[in-house]
């Protein structure tokens, strides 16, 4: 009667080893996904999590900044978003831009939110237009420096990603929840 338990348990034990041997194949004969798509996936998620922060943050609190020394919080958005285009220009074959674009020029929130949108979207464009080939090929980045096109669009991505971490202070400190900190439904 004892024995009885033990081979329960034993026989499941053996059943849950077996399903799981069973996932791991399927898992293992997935083949990897191509370079391309997990740099333009990656580019699309950082582009989408700033576009959300643009458009959620309120627009009379654009401006803040948490010490006169700092960026507003419009000024990190142009940052981030501008610096797209020293990825895309010189894959594309033109001169990368001469530096942050000016709240000057962005008066508005829906303004920045276009801009924002249009950064990552032409960044998605080069990377699509380049391909799998394209990734592995090598651009002018700076004057006398060559690159990768996946490695400029990488360090882009974390850029925008730094950047991003550096949003949500803002938000907590005007007493507001990041959109991506939020409970989802």
């Amino acid at each position: 009667m004892k024995r009885l338990p033990f081979l329960a348990i034993v026989l499941v034990a053996f059943a849950f080893a077996a399903q799981a041997q069973d996932a791991m194949k399927k898992d293992a004969a997935k083949p990897a996904d191509p370079e391309v798509k997990v740099v333009l996936d990656s580019w699309n998620e950082i582009g989408r999590k700033l576009t959300a922060m643009a458009e959620d943050f309120p627009e009379d609190k654009y401006d803040s900044k948490p010490t006169p020394a700092e960026r507003s919080f419009a000024e990190q958005l142009l940052h981030a978003a501008g610096s797209c285009y020293y990825f895309t220009n010189p894959v594309m074959g033109q001169k990368p831009p001469a530096g942050d674009p000016s709240r000057n020029q962005y008066k508005s929130k829906a303004d920045i939110v276009a801009f924002v949108k249009k950064s990552f979207a032409d960044g998605a464009a080069a990377i699509q237009a380049k391909g799998e080939k394209g990734m592995t090929t090598e651009v002018v980045y700076f004057p006398q420096q060559k690159s990768r096109v996946m490695d400029i669009a990488y360090g882009i991505i974390e850029h925008s990603g730094e950047h991003y971490g550096q949003l949500v202070v803002y938000y907590r400190l005007a007493g507001l929840v990041p959109p991506e900190s939020r409970p989802k439904k």
